[in-house]
């Protein structure tokens, strides 16, 4: 999926060349923005089918959009600010047919500084995701957050499950995929990963994060001209998601506190963006 990407797009397709030397990948192009040009370009150079989606869909609705029809047993799911290392998605392939029972596999996601961004995680719990939410940006290693996000003192390639995988960079069993209907298109940006991986448990499916896997995440390219709008998306995916959760009629003041709390946040975080 893109959004009028920048020259980050051309890295991303030239990464993935080196990123298998057994599979046979179609890269399927879905762009979201208006400017085609620099899509276009990429489209051609690499021999990638490429979508317009004829508007901003958002990132689940235009994921679902590329993988419709594919009949490949795997699908990829990847930002287009992703830089494969050489040989990644192989280790991911590998691991998937080592674990039968997993429906998503997840690589280790690098800042651009080489340090490792925490993108398998767990489900958050009412008491984590709140206390996440209020304090992990300004105590970042407040037990909460640290029980979200499984932080581990020492870096470590051994597989494991998580309860969910970061959307940035997704193998998905297709089969699996498409079982739970794909990614839930009433998130525009942000939670539907963390959706999917939770459905994806539901249903029997096991998430795997894979560490021996790794790609760059340059991160956020599209929307660091836009910090209002990733803001407002993000509180409304937020409230949408625990929302869902908590759903039973005695939850209610549950929902209450929680779209109160994300409507004080959204405001602050607003007002500190200007």
């Amino acid at each position: 999926m893109t959004y009028n990407p920048g020259p980050e797009l051309a890295d991303f397709a030239r990464s993935l060349r080196s990123a298998t030397t057994t599979a046979d990948v179609e890269l399927v192009l879905v762009e979201n923005g208006t400017d085609h040009a620099r899509v276009t370009a990429v489209a051609h150079e690499h021999g990638a089918v490429l979508l317009d989606a004829g508007g901003n869909l958002g990132y689940g609705r235009a994921a679902n959009l590329g993988a419709r029809g594919a009949q490949q047993p795997w699908l990829v799911v990847v930002n287009p600010d992703i830089v494969w290392h050489d040989g990644s998605l192989d280790v991911l392939l590998a691991a998937a047919a080592r674990h039968p029972e997993a429906g998503a596999f997840g690589p280790a996601l690098l800042n651009p500084d080489g340090t490792r961004y925490p993108s398998a995680r767990e489900l958050p719990s009412l008491t984590q995701g709140v206390g996440h939410a209020l304090l992990g940006r300004i105590w970042p290693t407040n037990p909460w957050t640290v029980a979200y996000q499984r932080r581990q003192e020492a870096v470590t390639t051994a597989e494991r499950p998580a309860g969910w995988l970061s959307g940035a960079c997704l193998l998905l069993r297709r089969e699996a995929f498409e079982q739970v209907g794909g990614f839930d298109e009433g998130y525009f940006m942000f939670f539907e990963d963390l959706d999917l991986g939770e459905r994806l448990g539901r249903a029997g499916w096991a998430n795997v994060h894979v560490p021996a896997a790794e790609v760059t995440h340059v991160g956020g390219t599209s929307w660091r001209e836009r910090p209002a709008s990733m803001i407002r998306a993000h509180h409304a995916s937020a409230a949408r998601y625990l929302c869902r959760r908590y759903d039973r009629w005695y939850h209610w003041p549950v929902r209450t506190a929680v779209r109160a709390g994300l409507a004080v946040r959204q405001a602050f975080e607003l007002r500190n963006a200007r």
